[in-house]
């Protein structure tokens, strides 16, 4: 079925999405393409699947382009947001998806593991902001949606640098909220368990035996949500939990 203009509500605007070769990076991605934006698909390692997902865009009717950055290092940072404003001269949206996810139980966990996902998951996020924010502001209506987690609300074991990297990004968002307000909004969607077809099974069978609806989510399920706020001009500093309700009370 053809899209109506309705559906195009983004038509006119650039959008980088980080870490977008794959998973749920890439469905963001093509949400927003589909939606009429012109989206920056950002890698690290992935070259060949971020440009699959510029390919994907592009037979589609979209427009769309690939570029690297280590977002670790605050001059990939820059270096990469200057590439942005010479191709596009303008930034209306940021998706800051990129990040890294293992364990690190206390009595293993290294120094450099910490920084690792510290760094991955909220000083890049903090940067790519700090970037991103004078051409967002020109916008009039620029958007953040930092990609946080269930872990950031729950302690997880083993996973405690993880879970202490995505609460950063919660509060992260509210900061960022309160500093970019009026003409930018900050949100954050805080996925549960996404699941993917080449996961194994077995990963996902005690969060499905605690949240109500009895399932995973879906890399769709994240991009909805995304595309939720991206679209929504009255909500900002909020959390969007997407979780099949894993995070009620008991």
């Amino acid at each position: 079925m053809a899209e109506s203009p309705a559906d195009r509500k983004l038509t006119g605007q650039t959008a980088l999405v980080t870490g977008a070769g794959r998973r749920i990076g890439r469905e963001i991605a093509l949400r927003l393409a589909s939606e009429g934006a012109q989206v920056a698909v950002h890698y690290g390692h992935s070259k060949e699947d971020a440009g699959a997902v510029v390919s994907e865009i592009e037979r589609a009717g979209g427009q769309a382009f690939s570029l690297q950055a280590d977002l670790t290092r605050v001059n990939e940072i820059a270096r990469m947001f200057d590439e942005v404003e010479r191709r596009c001269g303008r930034l209306d949206i940021l998706i800051n998806n990129a990040g890294r996810f293992y364990t690190t139980p206390l009595s293993e966990a290294t120094e450099s593991e910490w920084d690792s996902l510290l760094d991955s998951n909220v000083k890049s996020q903090f940067f790519c902001a700090q970037r991103a924010a004078p051409m967002l502001r020109e916008s009039g209506r620029g958007r953040i949606v930092n990609l946080a987690s269930l872990g950031g609300l729950l302690a997880w074991p083993k996973y405690t640098a993880y879970c202490v990297s995505k609460a950063g990004v919660i509060h992260l968002t509210r900061c960022l909220a309160r500093e970019l307000a009026p003409t930018v909004t900050v949100n954050a969607v805080a996925p549960g368990t996404i699941s993917f077809p080449d996961d194994p099974p077995e990963l996902a069978e005690s969060y499905v035996r605690k949240a109500p609806l009895k399932r995973t989510g879906s890399a769709k399920d994240i991009a909805d949500a995304v595309a939720y706020l991206v679209n929504a001009p009255f909500v900002t500093g909020q959390v969007l939990v997407v979780d099949g309700g894993r995070s009620i009370p008991a």
